[in-house]
């Protein structure tokens, strides 16, 4: 055999060893790739399952037998870890936690009275929910967690509860306004048994600055109250309307065209400018609820309530739809008045010509069968409301006054519509 055709089997026999290890090398690089993607589908699945099966590593809020209630956070590299609440002592903005030799912080408080309460962590001066509570709630832009201390049947805990009672229904409801030429979304509450029933009063229920048609549902706890007050016979069946009070607005924010925007309250978004004011507007309500409920349609089955804003809002459109309601509820009122603001709101309602005109038509002509205003005793409204009483002292308007103890809260706001919601329609 020539040399030329020696090294061409040489280089046959190198060509095959080269091709079958070449092709032992895709193979294995193939089934190296399809592991690693088994591998990472693997993990993806895995963070997955433990966010869906994973639960908190401590227990937080507990509750204890006496009512007091424990809080803990598990934190091993905190500095400081800090508890604010609303049922800490009056005058006490937070309490230090303690740190036990695991790294979890914990305080316990003193036994608390059956009511809703709202809390939050500071770590190392960095605000934060309670990991460990899926229950929170938001008022206007601010999230926190909250706990209920139930208590014994009928008091407050409990009527903010769900409990095995007959519950009515909650609908999220776009309707046309008119008015403020926009499609709008509103609240509705109907009572158990509503399907069967026929011409239900109305409760028209408002919330307060930087709120939305969410608010009474959600912070108020308005659907527990109306069933708990309803199962027992304390209050009578009735629908609850709970409408958005920001007349630029058709929904809550994030839940109309406009998009996610930062909800605030007061300024800060540049919303669409308001076609008319919400006491202008809301014939637009009423006309809706009576078209497409089965309500009676009359001023001795509808109220009408509010609080802070939404209690400004029950002010004025009561007065300027002075035949349409005959219960008026005024919780923290924003009660407005031009004017000179030297002169006291009681004064400048006192030489107002047109506007005694118009609540003398209210409280004379129409004469509501309760107007019931309520309000803390360190509510920053209070002397505003104070004024306002002795305007209607002054001129003889009958009205039912209740002063609670605290600000202008929605331990405060829950309470009034309790008490206000067992005298309508009766």
């Amino acid at each position: 055999m020539s040399a030329d055709g020696h090294f061409r089997i040489l280089s046959h026999i190198h060509f095959i060893k080269f091709a079958t290890h070449s092709k032992i090398n895709t193979t294995f690089m193939r089934l190296r790739f399809i592991t690693l993607v088994l591998l990472a589908a693997a993990t993806i699945s895995a963070m997955a399952q433990q966010a869906l099966f994973s639960g908190a590593t401590v227990k937080s809020p507990e509750i204890n037998p006496d009512n007091s209630v424990t809080f803990r956070l598990h934190a091993p590299k905190a500095i400081t870890v800090e508890l604010q609440g609303d049922f800490l002592p009056e005058n006490t903005s937070s309490v230090k936690m303690q740190e036990d030799s695991a790294g979890v912080w914990s305080f316990t408080s003193q036994p608390l009275d059956p009511e809703l309460y709202s809390y939050n962590f500071v770590v190392n001066g960095m605000r934060m929910l309670d990991p460990s509570n899926i229950y929170q709630n938001r008022d206007v832009a601010t999230w926190t967690s909250i706990f209920i201390i139930k208590g014994d049947k009928g008091s407050r805990g409990d009527l903010y509860s769900v409990n095995d009672v007959p519950h009515g229904n909650l609908s999220k409801v776009w309707y046309d306004s008119p008015t403020l030429k926009l499609n709008r979304r509103m609240t509705v509450y109907t009572p158990a048994g509503y399907e069967k029933g026929k011409n239900y009063p109305v409760l028209y229920l408002l919330h307060g600055a930087g709120g939305d048609e969410n608010a009474w549902s959600e912070l108020g706890r308005a659907a527990q109250i109306l069933d708990n007050l309803i199962a027992t016979g304390k209050a009578v069946p009735m629908i609850v309307v709970m409408t958005n009070g920001n007349p630029n607005c058709a929904a809550a924010p994030g839940e109309w065209d406009f998009g996610m925007y930062q909800p605030r309250f007061s300024g800060g978004v540049a919303l669409p400018k308001a076609e008319a004011s919400m006491d202008e507007s809301f014939l637009d309500v009423i006309n809706f609820v009576e078209k497409n409920y089965k309500v009676a349609k009359n001023k001795q089955n509808r109220a009408i309530c509010g609080l802070s804003m939404g209690g400004g809002h029950s002010f004025a459109i009561s007065k300027r739809f002075p035949d349409k309601f005959d219960y008026i509820g005024l919780f923290s009122a924003a009660v407005r008045m031009g004017g000179d603001q030297k002169v006291s709101m009681a004064e400048r309602m006192k030489a107002d010509k047109e506007f005694n005109k118009e609540m003398e038509t209210l409280f004379i002509a129409n004469k509501p069968k309760l107007y019931w205003i309520a309000i803390g005793s360190t509510d920053f409204l209070y002397q505003n409301n104070k004024d306002y009483r002795e305007y209607l002292d002054f001129k003889g308007f009958p009205y039912e006054y209740v002063e609670t103890s605290g600000g202008h809260i929605w331990r405060n706001w829950r309470i009034y519509l309790t008490d206000f919601a067992q005298k309508l329609f009766k």
